[in-house]
C-alpha cells in the first residue's frame, strides 16, 4: 500500500461510507472490506478515529475518519 495522508470527502449513509471523493473524482463504495478503532497518539494530541478499508471503484482505499464534530476524513493509503 503507499501512503498518502490527503484530505477527502465521504458520503456515508448507515454508518457505512457509500461514496468517497478524491482528487475531484468520486468513487462509490462497492464494499466495506474491514473497520477498526484507533485510539490515536494521545500523547502528541490525536484524536481518535474510525478506520475503513474499502473497495471504492478501481481503488482499495484505507479511509480514516476523526472521531467528534468537524472530524476530518483522509485517505491513509491505496493499495498498489
Amino acid at each position: 500500500m503507499k501512503a498518502y495522508q490527503s484530505e477527502v470527502q465521504v458520503e456515508m449513509r448507515d454508518a457505512q461510507p457509500i461514496r468517497l471523493i478524491w482528487q475531484g473524482q468520486a468513487y462509490p463504495v462497492q464494499a466495506v472490506l474491514d473497520r477498526w478503532r484507533y485510539g490515536g497518539r494521545w500523547w502528541l494530541g490525536e484524536r481518535p478515529r474510525t478506520c475503513y478499508l474499502v473497495q471504492a471503484g478501481s481503488l482499495t482505499a484505507e479511509l480514516h475518519h476523526e472521531d467528534g464534530q468537524g472530524g476530518r476524513w483522509w485517505l491513509a493509503r491505496l493499495q498498489d
